[in-house]
């Protein structure tokens, strides 16, 4: 029976998971705001709802109104996609108290995975290999660095709550550690309402190991596989691709991460999409992160090399449809994946570039996927996440999907706002970077700014030399 399905999001992950719920002929309905009136999500949207409100506090984040559009459209289920509510287990126990389905699991296990202390309590607990650090919240910075000393420096100051790289410092002894804490404490408090702190040891040159898993209502929970998510800059990916390089061909320990993953789901019975996060140390030791109760923004690659729609299937899910799949056999593993985030930021700095997209074109090669939420005279706003765009592509081996993401670089383009597809080209060319050899501190070692603020410049030349021409031949 078809359901009136609100997408409770904006952007590509809106887009997504419209075109999720019309393949499975159910009704998508989305939001437009004051501050978003042309939302480029809408073309794929059955019906549009307006959200009253300018700032993300009044339209997206504002449970209250939701709830009333919820009542007033008579929906029967809600996909929150990632970020705004999508691990807010208010949200969800209101949904659920007022009969509607959200598209995600249960709030009790949002609750649990969404406090790093309960999270890594549940994971000792389950036999999940944790990083040393205190077990809960600590108290103050006399007890943090207690803790440190015992575990040994460097150590990881991080927000109890949150993610996206946002409340967490690294210090290399007990002075940075004391200089650290309370503006830690501050961006915790200020990014997440929670100024708690957790300190950890921190592993030296770590990969971002994480592992997708997908689990029905009846106790069955998947794995998807791995990803490999360790190119990023101010700890938030930009880069990622399936499976791990790092982890290669050692097919024991893929099957170990990955089962390690389907065991914390099932410590908190999981029912839908999900993702593990690991780090894994030099050695391949591998350690339990957090886990995110949503869809990721990197879940295109799984589907790539897996062939398996998560987004449809999460949804099937939650409305009581069974899975596209019987049993973890059925999940096979084929050829390689890449996804590059197109971010509307300086190339150079790295930092976010609001602006209006003039003009784009796409000359790509065969096998591109390009999830993308904007359109030529598209104003990209200071209130939102800079990420417009994701980049994917297969190839039959990591080689060849490398030489495809080279392309596809080179064949996009972008008029009237700065963005890091020079900073990818980069990436992409460089030694270490094709040879598998990278962790989290790759971008720091390889220090790509020069080299794309040389590309930006030589670029600006071209372009003002033929703008130049143009005007002499007119005289």
């Amino acid at each position: 029976m078809s359901k009136r399905i609100l997408i409770c999001n904006r952007g590509e992950i809106a887009i997504r998971v419209a075109k999720a719920i019309r393949e499975l002929g159910h009704i998508a309905v989305g939001f437009y705001t004051d501050n978003e009136k042309e939302a480029p999500h809408l073309e794929y949207c059955h019906e549009w709802v307006h959200l009253q409100g300018q700032s993300n506090s009044e339209t997206y984040l504002n449970i209250e109104q939701i709830l009333n559009v919820i009542k007033t459209h008579e929906i029967d289920a809600v996909h929150p996609g990632y970020g705004f509510l999508s691990e807010n287990t208010q949200f969800a126990a209101a949904l659920a108290k007022a009969g509607v389905t959200f598209i995600g699991p249960h709030a009790d296990a949002i609750e649990k995975m969404g406090d790093k202390a309960i999270s890594k309590q549940m994971a000792k607990e389950a036999g999940v290999p944790v990083v040393p650090g205190s077990t809960g919240e600590i108290a103050n910075a006399e007890e943090a660095k207690k803790i440190a000393q015992e575990i040994g420096y460097p150590v990881l100051l991080k927000a109890v709550a949150g993610g996206g790289g946002k409340g967490m410092r690294t210090c290399a002894d007990e002075k940075e550690l004391e200089k650290n804490f309370e503006p830690v404490q501050r961006e915790a408090r200020s990014s997440f309402g929670n100024p708690g702190l957790l300190v950890e040891k921190f592993i030296v040159n770590p990969h971002h190991i994480e592992v997708q898993i997908i689990a029905d209502n009846k106790g069955n929970i998947f794995h998807c596989f791995e990803r490999e998510c360790s190119v990023q800059r101010r700890h938030q990916k930009i880069v990622e691709e399936a499976p791990s390089p790092f982890i290669g061909e050692d097919e024991e320990l893929r099957k170990n991460i990955c089962e390690t993953a389907v065991r914390l789901a099932a410590a908190v019975n999981y029912n839908s999409a999900g993702t593990v996060e690991f780090i894994m140390g030099e050695d391949k030791n591998f350690y339990f992160l957090e886990m995110n109760t949503r869809i990721q923004v990197e879940h295109p690659i799984t589907e790539e090399i897996t062939g398996i729609d998560l987004v449809a299937n999460m949804i099937k899910v939650a409305v009581g449809e069974p899975l596209d799949f019987e049993k973890q056999e059925d999940i096979k593993r084929n050829g390689h994946s890449i996804e590059c985030r197109i971010c509307a930021e300086d190339p150079v700095s790295m930092l976010p570039a609001p602006g209006i997209v003039q003009a784009f074109e796409t000359t790509f090669p065969q096998g591109v996927r390009f999830d993308y939420c904007f359109y030529p005279s598209f104003e990209v706003k200071p209130d939102f996440d800079p990420m417009i765009g994701k980049l994917i592509v297969r190839g039959s081996s990591r080689e060849v999907a490398i030489r495809k993401m080279r392309s596809a670089l080179e064949g996009l383009e972008m008029d009237g706002i700065k963005t890091n597809i020079k900073l990818h080209e980069i990436i992409i060319n460089e030694p270490n970077f094709v040879a598998g050899k990278y962790s989290t501190n790759y971008i720091a070692t390889i220090q790509p700014q020069n080299e794309v603020e040389k590309l930006v410049r030589e670029e600006d030349l071209y372009l003002k030399a033929i703008s130049y021409e143009a005007y002499r031949m007119r005289e």
